[in-house]
């Protein structure tokens, strides 16, 4: 009977898995639109205002343990490499619409007065293993503290990163971002999806079935083209990250509206 209950039950979330809408994610925040900048708290509450599922940030940390929000490792018309310079150093400089560079700290402050959105914390390479897993366990301890754990998930292309978030969390979610890992390979690894670039799934369309019958929820990224928009949201990936959320999310609604 135990064994049955086990089937039935897993049986039922594989039907919500295959038939559950695609959610947008919007890549560095809402940052194609007036006033706007990646990675800025103007994009994160602007994915809030559209409603987008989702809101991705990029999370560098410097040598004096300051949690940034910034895509490149390096910053500033002197390319400081952030994770060599003490926050002093780069806590002036200036995003392309005039916010100051934000701390993890203010982005998630600013976060708990979105209604609709939820981050998704992408934390960066650094040079060794050693800074990514101080950078890491610093993240989670903030999420933690902020207690946003329920509207958090964690995306990174180097494994330490993906382990050391589950050494520090077992209940978070963590998707893997490079093909460098198989979807079996992800599960073994106790991951719970995989964020591949949508050409992957392009070149491997059945790694869509082979994640979700694994499991796993499927990410792609970046997608911004209608064409390739379409492409994702009929192969059944779970999860769109993208630079135009509106546009996404209308061409799931029509998708949607024709089942």
């Amino acid at each position: 009977m135990k064994t049955r209950l086990i089937f039935v039950a897993a049986m039922l979330m594989y039907v919500a898995i295959l038939s559950a809408q695609t959610r947008v994610v919007a890549h560095r925040g809402y940052w194609k639109t007036e006033g706007s900048a990646q990675n800025s708290i103007t994009a994160l509450m602007k994915a809030d205002q559209v409603q987008a599922w989702g809101s991705e940030l990029d999370i560098l940390q410097t040598a004096d343990g300051v949690l940034v929000v910034n895509h490149d490792a390096t910053i500033g018309e002197n390319k400081i490499l952030i994770e060599d310079a003490n926050y002093a150093d780069i806590k002036d400089i200036k995003l392309s619409n005039g916010e100051t560079l934000p701390t993890l700290k203010e982005y998630m402050k600013a976060f708990k007065k979105c209604r609709h959105t939820r981050l998704i914390l992408e934390i960066k390479q650094h040079t060794t293993d050693e800074k990514m897993q101080r950078a890491t366990r610093a993240v989670v301890e903030m999420v933690k503290k902020m207690k946003i754990g329920k509207r958090v998930e964690y995306i990174s292309f180097m494994p330490v990163i993906c382990d050391e978030v589950l050494k520090c969390d077992p209940s978070a979610k963590v998707a893997y971002l490079s093909n460098k890992l198989t979807p079996a390979q992800c599960k073994e690894r106790g991951y719970t999806g995989v964020d591949f670039h949508y050409s992957i799934f392009q070149l491997r369309p059945h790694w869509v079935k082979e994640c979700h019958d694994l499991g796993l929820e499927v990410n792609c990224w970046t997608v911004n083209s209608d064409a390739a928009l379409r492409q994702m949201i009929e192969l059944g990936v779970d999860i769109i990250t993208t630079d135009v959320p509106e546009r996404a999310a209308e061409l799931i609604k029509e998708y949607e509206s024709k089942k």
